[in-house]
């Protein structure tokens, strides 16, 4: 590191679990840019004073991930109709002292899906558990590639619901619905979608639960969950126990990512060096 390396990093709390760091450097180091990516756990009561920290410290920009996303809009200077849409942010650029926000998560998403799948949303009935800010991210892009219909789960149903109202305007062709995290209607919906989605945070922890009850899967049913450390959680081993086809959060942080780098450095990163980082 020099005086003019270019400092980027990731807030949230907690971080420890994330490989964005060694991912990033990767990158970084293959394409020989003078940047350096850290990590940061930043406490919910210390957002704003961390994020003016970054910006003090003249760094080029930072990821946000959980529960920072949606907290973190107010304290920004520009958002992308994309993070205006979801009103979550999980990249920020910061440029002429401005701060810039982006939301990368739901096209990191689906092109997981099609890289790992080769499988499209298009016309599907689509279930996700949670409505935080990746929750929302996903959501949203689900219904921007104009799925069937989209089945929002929060324990919290106002939450759920309080969603499920955004979207419906910007998508009134899509069936959008709310679902408590647990009943025989959300059992029912499930049993006739496609493909089922957890963007809660259960499973970050050593023995967390699974959000989704063991007889809600079904074979046939395609399960992702957007944890990637650890990579099985209680979730996606509950699903495979019912021969669902499976997918963790590894390949959305890869193609996420890789739309963050370009937006820092104005290049496209070496994906598979990326890729191979990962694994």
């Amino acid at each position: 590191m020099t005086g003019k390396t270019r400092g980027v990093a990731i807030i949230g709390h907690p971080v420890s679990h994330s490989l964005s760091p060694q991912m990033h450097q990767a990158a970084f180091d293959a394409l020989e840019l003078d940047y350096c990516y850290l990590p940061f756990d930043l406490f919910p009561k210390d957002l704003k004073k961390g994020v003016l920290a970054l910006k003090l410290l003249g760094f080029r920009g930072f990821n946000v991930t959980v529960p920072h996303k949606t907290k973190i809009v107010p304290l920004l200077d520009q958002i992308s109709r994309e993070a205006s849409l979801i009103g979550a942010v999980n990249t920020v650029l910061i440029e002429k002292g401005k701060l810039k926000g982006f939301n990368t998560d739901g096209p990191g998403f689906i092109e997981s899906l099609k890289r790992e799948w080769h499988y499209s949303v298009h016309k599907k009935h689509v279930v996700i558990l949670g409505a935080g800010g990746a929750a929302k991210a996903v959501a949203a892009q689900i219904c921007l590639e104009k799925a069937a219909s989209l089945g929002i789960v929060n324990r919290t149903v106002s939450k759920g619901e309080m969603l499920k109202k955004q979207l419906q305007k910007s998508f009134p062709s899509i069936k959008i619905a709310a679902f408590p995290s647990k009943g025989e209607a959300l059992k029912d919906f499930i049993r006739q979608s496609d493909l089922l989605i957890n963007a809660t945070s259960l499973g970050l922890h050593p023995g967390d639960p699974s959000p989704c009850p063991p007889d809600y899967f079904f074979k046939g049913l395609k399960v992702v969950d957007l944890i990637y450390n650890p990579p099985m959680t209680a979730f996606l081993r509950g699903a495979g126990k019912k021969g669902c086809q499976t997918l963790n959060g590894l390949s959305m942080l890869l193609y996420q990512g890789a739309l963050a780098f370009k937006i820092w450095t104005g290049e496209m990163p070496p994906v598979r060096l990326m890729a191979g980082t990962l694994r």
